[in-house]
């Protein structure tokens, strides 16, 4: 066994099995809606890897872009406004 193999097995590191891998996958497949909408259910895992990067590329960009038009807003209206502060109670 080489010592690297040791090394990883001494820290704890746990092995996932094919059959986990499997679930995972399946349930990428439920969470990420272009899979989940689409109309075959064999799906292969690099596509659901491929299709949950593109997912979660797109909600950093819808965040981003809701993060600006709030600053934006928050710069159109007095800071001590009944909005404002619902604005800021939204945030936190």
């Amino acid at each position: 066994m080489s010592s690297r193999r040791r090394s990883r097995q001494s820290e704890g590191t746990s092995r996932i099995n094919d059959d986990q891998i499997i679930d995972l996958v399946s349930k990428l497949q439920q969470l990420v809606p272009e899979i989940r909408n689409g109309r075959s259910n064999k799906v292969s895992a690099s596509k659901v890897l491929q299709e949950t990067c593109n997912y979660v590329r797109n909600l950093h960009r819808e965040v981003d872009d809701l993060s600006q038009r709030l600053t934006q807003l928050l710069g159109t209206i007095d800071a001590d406004s009944p909005e404002a502060a619902i604005i800021r109670t939204l945030i936190m």
